[in-house]
């Protein structure tokens, strides 16, 4: 419920539970929701009911995440078909009906702060949007999401407020985590953070890894799995799922121009810089949260992250080139993320190839959003006008409603205690 430590530090389960046996054997009988509800547990303990679980389980994973193979080795674990069309909805929604839980005793109201760089605020917004009891500040940086994102963000009305920051992503987080820190808001508002600092984001996205390795046909073969990485949230979760025990080989960690983590991963410097926008903006972070996480799995021991961890990063000329390819190649149509993530896997099964190691694997891109939230540069590419959801195309008819700050952290702790005085 607090999201980040009283120093600024990020919570992790004092253990990583593991996985039964019999759970990783009989995965393939079980549903999307048994898997999230049997995993949840082993975090959750006895601070649910097992009722309750069940309910915001059935509550939060009410829309699949299928694998789509493109040929017998590489395949698309595709993550959009939420309400906003993004991984995040699976965190966002668990978290939400979770909170609500929590809250919903408490006479006091809940404020929850989230910094995003594109799809996780509009999650956060529809998940959290009317839930009694807590209001959500959504800051994002001025012009740079794109058009539709920024109509998810900021269409919504009742407890969701946008906060247009003149600033970059890292600008945003900065202000989210300073609020935490502050003595004069922490006494008055009672304060959470939806982003992927809280713990309770990572966890359920772990569902949806083992809900892939359980849809992969192939048996015996090793899986390696490439995510398109910002703020590193999307595959620490993996990471979780993989040290309870889930067969995935090595995870891929796709980065555009804001390469922090990959450099990162072949120095053992960790140089944050001010990130730069690209087409796959919800990667434009330039001092990635997740990485004291990831650090912290690995006993900040870089040869052992290493053995588990490869890194790639494309600018976006490559980025379009590899939206191209796969559409040219497979006739399926992918994202700027996914391209990254694709271009990445293609990268690391061609070093593979030259190295003379083990090429026999399930190959999993993971596609992170519709490609229509990124239309104009997926039309362009692929020379033909993508069918835009009608969800999406109904809410670029509202009109938006932003609050515009600057970046300077006095500015935002006015606003806010504005809110309650």
């Amino acid at each position: 419920m607090h999201g980040l430590a009283a120093d600024g530090g990020l919570f992790l389960p004092e253990r990583i539970p593991s996985f039964s046996k019999s759970f990783l054997e009989n995965l393939r009988a079980l549903s999307f929701k048994e898997i999230g509800y049997q995993t949840a547990k082993l975090f959750v303990g006895d601070e649910i009911s097992e009722s309750k679980l069940h309910e915001i389980i059935e509550r939060s994973i009410d829309f699949p995440a299928p694998v789509v193979d493109l040929d017998n080795q590489l395949h698309v674990l595709e993550l959009f078909h939420g309400p906003t069309l993004a991984f995040k909805d699976f965190g966002a929604q668990f978290m939400a009906r979770t909170m609500e839980h929590f809250v919903k005793d408490d006479n006091r109201e809940l404020v929850i702060l989230v910094a995003t760089s594109g799809d996780t605020g509009s999650a956060v917004a529809h998940g959290f949007y009317g839930v009694e009891g807590i209001k959500v500040f959504l800051l994002y940086p001025s012009g740079k999401v794109s058009a539709i994102q920024e109509k998810q963000l900021t269409t919504l009305d009742k407890n969701i407020v946008a906060l247009e920051i003149h600033g970059t992503f890292d600008d945003c987080q900065h202000l989210v985590k300073s609020a935490f820190t502050d003595d004069d808001l922490k006494e008055k508002l009672n304060l959470s953070s939806a982003n992927s600092i809280n713990i309770a984001r990572l966890i359920p996205q772990s569902f949806y890894y083992i809900n892939a390795v359980k849809q992969l046909k192939s048996s015996g073969r090793e899986i390696i799995v490439s995510v398109p990485s910002g703020n590193l949230g999307n595959i620490t979760a993996g990471l979780i799922a993989k040290h309870m025990g889930l067969p995935i080989a090595k995870f891929i960690a796709a980065t555009n121009s804001n390469d922090v983590f990959t450099n990162y991963l072949s120095s053992g410097k960790f140089e944050p810089r001010k990130s730069v926008q690209t087409y796959s903006n919800a990667m434009d972070v330039g001092n990635p949260s997740n990485l004291e996480r990831v650090r912290s799995l690995f006993g900040d021991n870089l040869e052992n992250m290493e053995s588990e961890i490869a890194s790639f990063s494309f600018n976006d000329d490559e980025t379009v080139d590899g939206i191209k390819e796969v559409y040219d190649k497979f006739g399926y149509v992918i994202d700027p993320h996914g391209s990254v993530g694709y271009l990445a896997m293609k990268k690391y099964r061609m070093r593979s190839l030259s190295l003379q190691h083990k090429t026999n694997y399930d190959a999993v891109v993971v596609e992170t959003a519709h490609p229509a939230k990124f239309k104009d540069v997926v039309d362009n590419t692929i020379n033909r006008e993508i069918e835009m959801p009608e969800r999406l195309a109904e809410c670029m008819k509202k009109k938006k409603h932003s609050i515009i700050l600057d970046s300077k952290f006095e500015t935002f702790k006015d606003y806010l205690l504005g809110t309650v005085e």
